[in-house]
């Protein structure tokens, strides 16, 4: 049984999968579409809404903005290199292993394939909630679209059940819905009883040279480290962003193509 599964490969979903999978929890997710998920449940291909997009231009850190498609395989390449599972699928139905016993976890039936179990679900799969229908989690319906009712950390009613980003009716915004998937693995994190996680990376010394011992989550490297980090790093979006993408984004199902 997964520790969290996670049903949306967009970048609510993948933000929180960094999380909780660096947190040290067995991550999966399951993404409806996108461009280079490894294994497949189902013949599905709508994907993140952000490979519609033609260029992401309010995300922090990009000054001229950056093609939206390439940034969303960053990301999944980063939730992978945390140590997320990644499945092209679609789940259909998700119910308790034990109604009376929501500590069992949960059943996650998939289009044309088998079915999976996780002790919690993080639902970030705007704008697809049907298959929340069985737990009764609060869906808000608004015009054609529903929303899932959650608490400031991204709880439902459900326990163990969470939503991430605009399906649990934050902004319409890539840096928004990063941010509401961050905080709603931190939650998970939280309700598995994984150690705090931190994610802060230290020079030498930082803490240890205080007297104190280095928080979970947190990590102490010498200058020679952070050089070969740097590095590393410099040299993978050196190669990322080398050569342009030529395919067109992906164009809303509701446009008539030649």
């Amino acid at each position: 049984m997964r520790d969290v599964c996670i049903v949306g490969g967009g970048v609510a979903g993948l933000a929180a999968s960094i999380f909780t999978a660096r947190a040290g929890l067995d991550t999966l997710v399951i993404d409806s579409g996108g461009r280079t998920p490894p294994n497949s449940r189902t013949q599905s291909s709508d994907g993140s809404i952000l490979e519609r997009n033609a260029s992401l231009e309010n995300y922090p850190g990009f000054p001229d903005g950056v093609d939206a498609r390439r940034y969303l395989d960053l990301t999944r390449e980063q939730a992978q290199t945390a140590g997320t599972t990644i499945e092209l699928g679609r789940v259909t139905r998700v119910e308790p292993v034990d109604e009376s016993d929501l500590e069992a976890g949960f059943v996650l039936e998939t289009e044309g394939g088998e079915p999976l179990d996780a002790r919690r679900v993080i639902a970030a799969s705007w704008a697809d909630s049907e298959y929340l229908v069985p737990l009764d989690v609060g869906r808000i319906q608004r015009g054609s679209k529903h929303f899932v009712s959650v608490d400031d950390a991204g709880r439902t009613a459900v326990d163990g059940i969470y939503a991430a980003g605009r399906l649990a009716n934050e902004p319409h915004q890539a840096i928004v819905a990063a941010g509401h998937g961050a905080k709603v693995a931190l939650a998970v994190i939280h309700d598995s009883d994984a150690n705090f996680y931190y994610d802060w990376v230290a020079s030498e010394g930082y803490f240890t040279g205080r007297g104190r011992e280095v928080p979970p989550g947190c990590e102490e490297i010498s200058d020679e480290e952070r050089r070969k980090r740097d590095e590393r790093a410099r040299e993978r979006m050196l190669e990322a962003f080398a050569e342009p993408l030529d395919e067109r984004p992906t164009m809303h199902p509701s446009v008539e193509q030649d």
